[in-house]
């Protein structure tokens, strides 16, 4: 088990079930995406190119996407919290998690693989 699978599951609940649910849907979207841990957390990259990070900070999970800049939809849902590259989804609980919204979110970023930030 990789330190970013373990960091998964070490959670408590109900972070840990966020986190599972959240890992299947970005693999899901992405299958030749890569879940590495960096920083203390677990972060997805396509070849060298982060994709988004999954943090349990107080009491929520945080998903973090590093170009957010490139996201135009359903930008009323991020988080931005003084950051000025980084934009997040927070989840409290699984029944928070729109599956349809995080996927679309997801496909977005997809969409913009092929642009300069994914290269």
């Amino acid at each position: 088990m990789n330190p970013a699978e373990a960091y998964i599951l070490k959670q408590p609940e109900p972070y840990k079930s966020i986190l599972l649910q959240l890992q299947i849907l970005i693999e899901h979207v992405f299958p030749e995406v890569e879940l590495k841990y960096k920083w203390r957390i677990p972060c997805y990259y396509i070849g060298t190119r982060p994709i988004c990070y999954l943090n349990q900070s107080k009491d929520y999970v945080d998903v973090g996407f590093w170009h957010s800049a490139h996201l135009t939809k359903h930008t009323e849902h991020m988080v931005s919290e003084n950051r000025k590259v980084v934009k997040s989804l927070r989840y409290r609980s699984t029944a928070q998690i729109d599956d349809a919204l995080f996927m679309n979110i997801l496909k977005e970023v997809e969409n913009h693989k092929n642009t300069s930030f994914l290269k």
